[in-house]
């Protein structure tokens, strides 16, 4: 039975997020019924990431099994086809060792967070970042941030309804970042907890706009108490950015 991998871009605003659910269209359940039309099989799409509701993808991947062998390009160019008018594209598909699990095999996940700080209201940017109108201070944001980087209790920056057994991740890498008006977060683990990048990027913009300093967000990440977090950032400066798997 063939597996392909998918590598997936979507607008995350009309969709309940990643996963299938009963109250409205996600993600998977839109690729899901595209594969239908295409290959007329019922088959599960199971993602490397359970994005949230109004959360975006730039490089989102997922595998998929069929019974029938179809090339590699029918398969991204019959899903794109079928997905109209949803925003959601198949950036590419390639066919994939039987062992291979979206989720499973991923060795680090890149997220990033868009901010626009400015006075003036988005128009092009509308549900993609979010729109900070005080003045922050990036370069302040980014060397608190480095407090974070290593293995750490997440309880802080985490949702309460995280359904992880365990707050304690690893964060590699994080970066804030300053272009003209817009303000990048990026950050790469091999997991993430729920709602653990927003929950980190809302107390960031108060280091942003001097209310928090370096030691209290540092304070705050130590407390491990979700009463702790500053608030948390909208999901449309969210993006899942890239995946990355061995070999």
């Amino acid at each position: 039975m063939p597996r392909y991998r998918l590598t997936i871009e979507y607008d995350g605003t009309p969709f309940v997020g990643w996963q299938r659910q009963d109250n409205g269209p996600s993600v998977q359940g839109a690729i899901e019924t595209a594969l239908f039309k295409l290959s007329g099989e019922q088959t599960l799409v199971q993602g490397a990431g359970r994005t949230d509701t109004g959360v975006h993808a730039l490089g989102q991947v997922a595998h998929c099994d069929l019974a029938r062998d179809f090339p590699a390009d029918r398969i991204r160019d019959g899903l794109n086809a079928h997905l109209r008018p949803d925003p959601v594209a198949i950036i590419a598909a390639v066919q994939v060792d039987g062992e291979f699990h979206a989720r499973f095999s991923a060795a680090r996940r890149h997220y990033l967070y868009r901010i626009v700080n400015r006075r003036a209201p988005l128009a092009l940017d509308h549900d993609r970042a979010w729109l900070v109108q005080v003045p922050l201070d990036a370069g302040e944001m980014h060397e608190a941030a480095q407090g974070l980087v290593g293995r750490h209790d997440f309880t802080t920056f985490r949702a309460s309804q995280c359904q992880a057994a365990s707050p304690v991740r690893t964060l590699d890498r994080i970066s804030v970042e300053r272009t003209g008006a817009e303000i990048v977060v990026r950050c790469d683990a091999l997991s993430f907890l729920h709602n653990q990048v927003r929950s980190i990027v809302g107390s960031l913009k108060l280091v942003g706009e001097g209310k928090w300093t370096r030691g209290d967000l540092a304070t705050a990440l130590r407390a491990c108490d979700r009463a702790r977090c500053g608030p948390v950032a909208p999901p449309e400066g969210l993006y899942l950015a890239q995946v990355d798997y061995p070999g």
